[in-house]
């Protein structure tokens, strides 16, 4: 039988980058390695590098995220990096969108035990809930999938000319590469990679910044919204 890992103190930087929110920080850092690991959310490897690889690599990314836009994190598993997003910036309006019942069952946990008003938990595939989900200014996601798959989920939910932000790592120049066609039959106009987070995390965090045009999805996905919406207002009436 293995050992638990304990999870050690917040450094320093937390406390720089999470402010009035540094005591919520730590219960949901808590609630990882306890919970989460319980659950198998995340891998009890994890927990000793729990505030430099994934609490601290993912606030960062607010460097980046415009003020008071609305905010959908897709395939949002423990939390990463919605929750920690929705900490340092309560000026978003947060959706946790996430398909496995265990893990929409830790977010809403989580979101009530931190008091994140700002932040909803909706069980659901990005494909699934097009149409029926208000499109959002910004899409956010971590270690869920290749950039051209991540796209084809993500980048349909923004409204004309929102964007999609991942987190990526030291491949990210070469996923935009081998993602050029399958971005632009998505609508998508525009594509960078961003360093966040210098001097608060060491590497610092790399977001691939997919940028879309009028039609988010392109014409496949406009008709699909279509229809949703079509479908939405038939059942509304019932």
């Amino acid at each position: 039988m293995t050992e638990e890992a304990e999870l050690p103190q917040a450094p320093k930087e937390a406390q720089a980058v999470f402010g009035e929110f540094f005591p919520e920080a730590v219960r949901y850092a808590e609630l990882l390695a306890d919970a989460g690991v319980k659950r198998g959310l995340i891998g009890p490897r994890e927990v000793p590098r729990l505030w430099e690889r994934h609490l601290l690599n993912c606030a960062v990314l607010s460097e980046v995220v415009p003020e008071g836009v609305t905010v959908c994190d897709v395939g949002s598993g423990a939390g990463l990096p919605g929750i920690p997003l929705a900490l340092v910036r309560p000026d978003l309006k947060i959706t946790l969108l996430e398909p496995l019942l265990r893990r929409t069952n830790f977010l809403q946990e989580v979101v009530e035990l931190l008091g994140l008003n700002h932040v909803t938990v909706v069980r659901g595939r990005a494909e699934e809930v097009l149409g029926t989900l208000q499109p959002v200014h910004v899409v956010t996601a971590r270690a869920v999938a290749p950039l051209d798959r991540l796209a084809g989920w993500g980048v349909p939910l923004l409204r004309p000319y929102g964007e999609m932000l991942a987190l990526k790592g030291g491949t990210a120049e070469e996923e935009i590469q081998g993602a050029r066609a399958a971005l632009s039959k998505l609508g998508v106009v525009d594509t960078e990679v961003l360093h966040v987070g210098e001097g608060l995390v060491d590497p610092t965090s790399t977001v691939v910044r997919v940028v879309v045009g009028e039609s988010p999805g392109g014409v496949r996905f406009a008709a699909k919204r279509a229809k949703a919406a079509r479908v939405g207002r038939t059942r509304r009436r019932r």
